[in-house]
């Protein structure tokens, strides 16, 4: 297409004196034609099928094992650190010896490492119909674990990623984005603006999220529990999607709308800089273009100059100059009468680094008079070109918004220009990733959700107090039809211990033991020495305050409102010297806890991909591991996509 010509194509030495335009229309010819690249449009067309995923049958199935397995082990998730040795945790749950079981679990843990469950394992398993025919894990009379390698094999085999639930993010995005590449707009790279964790993090997602838009046709996003306004900015910024974020605190909500304004300012400038590091390229073949001009120049004019006087005077511009068809020419001026019939706002769009059209001709096609504009009216019109620039860019595509979602939330009054829409969430706080996905069962506007949950300790369970009445209807777990039949219940303290990360210990991230042995050996003085057995109130992050445990006494002591003055030294290191040769059982029983923490995730995931499959109007259903587990232990994203209107 012609439009898409370069305009050193359309504008040579002849064409140029030919089209009779000004400086001014030339360069908005210029800066228009570069402005003519494809926008963001729907690919669902051009798309491949989605990735075809299990049905509501076969995850119930995986399900029910799930169940089979956890009725035995949630016991070792649901024992709290702080009462190991109060409590005999180890005596009451482990008949091994702890060295056995650190052994056994090391290795385990390198092996997850480096890769999903081996297939001779997992046939094995598939084989012996799950759990039920698994080697005897624990014993049958006291419900104490017996074999450890047992256990370690069964929790492999229950989590996320061996329980064959997961679509692989490579296949998924193939498919939304069909045989065209996804439009990443600038080449940002999210590190300059943000943690490396977070960019991480974000800069998957808003991938994720740009390609589902992109295949929907959609504009507007709804980023619930948005925070401190990252991944909004980010949408709103590289992909030019228009994204309310809304999150329950005002600070946070004020404090995004600072942080959005830093980083546009922040945007512009790498976005001056990178066209600045294209645009050095471009001038440096302007260059050697006008060094070869320049010689061919001098060489026609010697040409003229030992011509004869009477060929002197038969020669005219057109020989002089190469000659173009008048269609070229025509051409030309087409589109700069067509350029007064686009819209204000793409007509000013243009680049403040862009390097002027003069550069780009030849200098012997440069009539100097044609391009002595005076210096303070060329200023004029960058000024007024500028400020309309300046108007444009101020569009506020990314709105924070503070607001309590609950899932009854109406957006209408939230959002009052709703229309079809994607809900999103990052690292969805407890609660609120399961209101998100209720939220967009129920309301028609949002045609997708990619949610991805965290804090699992603090999500609300319908079926924990059974006893304690509530008026509370809608509960973060479980969510599906199945577990509430079955009236499961987690327990804190096993949501607690999901939320720890496999990976991370796995590359050597281990756990705080001896943080963890401190607090443990402080609650049997208190139990022993104060005659309390539960307190309320948390001692907090003491332990990298304090140089020794009689100073982690004293003032945990102190913090808790108890007199630590009633206890000497000795008393206090005679304690740490009968539980230092037991450290090992707190090392082993918490590495339990990690290694079981996977399955308990997979619980929750599972009970959400239910619930979303019950739904009628739901088209498709996936759950896709989005981020590097050690850089974002929280890794899973649920997705969802309703039916075609």
């Amino acid at each position: 297409m012609r439009q898409k010509q370069s305009i050193t194509q359309l504008m040579s030495k002849s064409e140029f004196y030919s089209s009779g335009l000004c400086y001014d229309r030339v360069l908005a010819l210029r800066l228009r034609l570069r402005h003519l690249q494809p926008r963001r449009v729907s690919v669902m067309a051009a798309s491949f099928p989605l990735p075809v995923t299990q049905d509501l049958f076969a995850l119930r199935a995986k399900l029910q094992e799930l169940l089979q397995f956890l009725r035995k082990a949630l016991s070792i998730s649901n024992a709290h650190t702080v009462d190991f040795y109060t409590e005999s945790v180890w005596e009451q749950l482990v008949d091994l010896p702890p060295e056995t079981v650190l052994g056994v679990l090391k290795k385990s843990v390198a092996e997850a490492e480096a890769g999903p469950l081996e297939a001779r394992l997992l046939a094995e398993a598939e084989k012996q119909s799950g759990i039920t025919n698994f080697p005897k894990i624990f014993c049958e009379t006291s419900q104490k674990l017996v074999s450890v390698e047992a256990f370690t094999l069964a929790v492999r085999y229950y989590s996320v990623q061996n329980l064959g639930i997961c679509t692989p993010f490579e296949q998924l995005r193939t498919a939304l984005q069909g045989n065209k590449k996804q439009r990443t707009g600038e080449n940002v790279k999210p590190d300059e603006f943000m943690n490396l964790k977070k960019s991480h993090e974000v800069q998957a997602m808003s991938e994720l999220i740009s390609s589902i838009a992109d295949y929907y046709g959609i504009k507007q996003v709804i980023d619930l529990g948005s925070g401190k306004g990252y991944l909004s900015s980010f949408l709103s910024l590289k992909y030019d999607l228009k994204v309310y974020g809304i999150d329950s605190s005002n600070t946070n909500t004020h404090g995004a709308e600072e942080r959005n304004r830093k980083l546009k300012k922040h945007w512009k400038v790498y976005h001056t800089r990178s066209k600045l590091d294209a645009n050095g390229l471009a001038l440096k073949m302007t260059k050697d273009r006008k060094v070869q001009d320049e010689i061919k120049y001098k060489v026609d004019i010697e040409g003229i100059c030992n011509s004869s006087p009477a060929n002197q005077e038969k020669m005219s511009t057109s020989d002089f100059l190469p000659d173009f068809s008048n269609s070229v020419i025509s051409n030309i001026r087409t589109q700069m009468e067509n350029l007064h019939v686009y819209s204000h706002k793409e007509e000013n769009l243009c680049f403040e680094n862009a390097f002027s059209l003069i550069d780009l001709l030849p200098t012997n096609a440069i009539e100097p008079a044609l391009f002595q504009t005076p210096k303070t009216k060329m200023s004029e019109t960058n000024k007024e070109r500028r400020k309309h620039i300046s108007k444009s860019s101020e569009l506020n595509i990314y709105s924070p918004v503070t607001s309590v979602i609950t899932a009854d939330s109406q957006l209408h009054d939230i959002i009052k220009d709703l229309e079809d829409c994607l809900m999103v969430g990052l690292h969805t706080c407890g609660d609120l990733a399961a209101n998100t996905l209720r939220i967009f069962t129920a309301k028609s506007e949002i045609r997708g959700v990619c949610s991805v949950g965290c804090c699992y300790h603090l999500l609300s369970e319908e079926f924990e107090n059974p006893h304690k009445e509530s008026t509370q209807e809608k509960w973060g777990f479980p969510m599906c039809q199945y577990l509430k039949e079955e009236r499961w219940c987690c327990g804190r303290n096993a949501r607690m211990s999901a939320c720890l990360a496999l990976e991370r210990v796995a590359v050597g991230q281990g756990l705080p033991t001896e943080s963890l042995f401190y607090r443990a050996v402080l609650q049997d003085i208190i139990k022993e020495c104060y005659g309390i057995t539960k307190c309320d109130r948390h001692v907090g992050k003491i332990y990298s305050k304090s140089s020794s445990f009689p100073d982690y006494v004293r003032k945990s002591l102190k913090k808790l409102g108890l007199d630590e003055s009633k206890l000497p030294e000795k008393v206090i290191m005679d304690y740490y010297e009968k539980y230092k040769p037991r450290m090992n059982e707190l090392e082993a029983f918490n590495m339990l806890k990690v290694v079981l923490a996977p399955c308990i995730e997979a619980l929750i995931l599972l009970d959400r991909l239910c619930y979303l499959k019950e739904q009628e109007d739901i088209a498709w259903v996936a759950l896709v591991k989005l981020f590097d587990p050690v850089k974002s232990p929280r890794c899973y994203a649920i997705i969802a996509l309703k039916k075609q209107q």
